[in-house]
């Protein structure tokens, strides 16, 4: 069983030391969970790159805010021989990183696992546009065709081509669950799908989520309460403490989704498939929630949300 309290990690000093970190984390996991048929797989003993070593290299990549795998790799390739003495070519490299999607994906679930912050009862829920290209575009796009859908963003007032990200996360802006639908998608039908193994929480929403009918349902169904943002003309209001206390633990969520567009980029796509489109939006999760993990291992509860502090100091 994979136990974070045996790392011994005191400080970070440079992105190589970041590297090193996030590669031992991946590689412990990537040995717990990766079925034989994967980590044993044909000439998988003369590949250039382990599995481990792809995970991670695409991981920092995101962190570092270049949304471009072409200019990631060459800068890899060129500034850290030391550490990747041999890196092959770079579609080899997106290939193998595209099949390891699956693999991404339960080390993100471990990672949410063996890490405390499933503890608590209590959860916050929201959504994130990602457009696919300019709205002007939209009816020219053919590379997500029929998946992408048009859809609206309320806090922007704009109609969007592309996706939704919907997503759970903690206090703490720890992100537990996501999913990604059509951007047609209301928010309260994605919130089935996101709480489906979960029981007796606790789930903080925004307006989007307001519906008679929802909250009664996944009380009966899952002893789940759904706590939304009350209009300013509703009958029955909150009081004011309990919409302060809201509006405040909200701010946690906006700020991890910053991070998500900001630093992960997570809504600008450069994927030229559905696949990879899907491996990347996987790989900013996980590349978000383990700079959660290393900030933890580091002492820093207070600053476990500063996570573009571990790459750029």
């Amino acid at each position: 069983m994979l136990e974070f309290n045996k790392y011994d990690i005191k400080k970070i000093e440079d992105l190589k030391d970041f590297i090193t970190v996030t590669f031992a984390i991946i590689d412990d996991i990537y040995h717990e969970i990766a079925p034989t048929n994967v980590s044993n797989r044909r000439n998988s003993d003369k590949a250039i790159l382990s599995d481990s070593e792809i995970i991670t290299i695409s991981i920092v990549g995101e962190l570092m805010t270049i949304d471009s795998e072409n200019a990631w790799f060459n800068f890899v390739k060129r500034n850290f021989k030391d550490l990747f003495p041999c890196i092959g070519d770079r579609t080899r490299f997106n290939r193998t990183r595209r099949n390891l999607y699956l693999i991404t994906k339960e080390i993100r679930k471990k990672l949410c696992l063996v890490s405390d912050f499933l503890d608590s009862n209590y959860r916050i829920v929201d959504s994130m546009p990602i457009p696919v290209c300019k709205f002007g575009r939209a009816c020219f796009h053919k590379t997500f065709k029929p998946e992408a859908e048009y859809g609206r963003c309320p806090s922007k007032k704009e109609t969007y081509y592309g996706f939704k990200l919907h997503v759970v996360s903690t206090f703490e802006g720890f992100i537990t669950d996501f999913i990604v639908t059509p951007a047609n998608v209301d928010d309260r039908e994605a919130v089935w799908d996101l709480v489906d193994k979960y029981h007796s929480i606790t789930v903080l929403g925004d307006k989007g989520y307001i519906n008679k009918n929802l909250n009664p349902m996944l009380k009966n169904e899952k002893n789940i309460n759904l706590l939304f943002m009350k209009r300013n003309n509703s009958k029955n209001p909150y009081p004011k403490w309990l919409r302060q206390m809201i509006f405040k633990i909200r701010i946690r969520i906006e700020t991890s989704f910053s991070q998500l567009a900001d630093q992960l980029n997570v809504n600008r796509v450069r994927a030229k498939s559905l696949w990879g489109f899907f491996t990347r939006i996987q790989t900013k999760i996980l590349s978000h929630n383990l700079c959660y993990l290393i900030n933890k291992i580091l002492g820093k509860d207070i600053d476990i949300g500063h996570i573009k502090k571990l790459i750029f100091g």
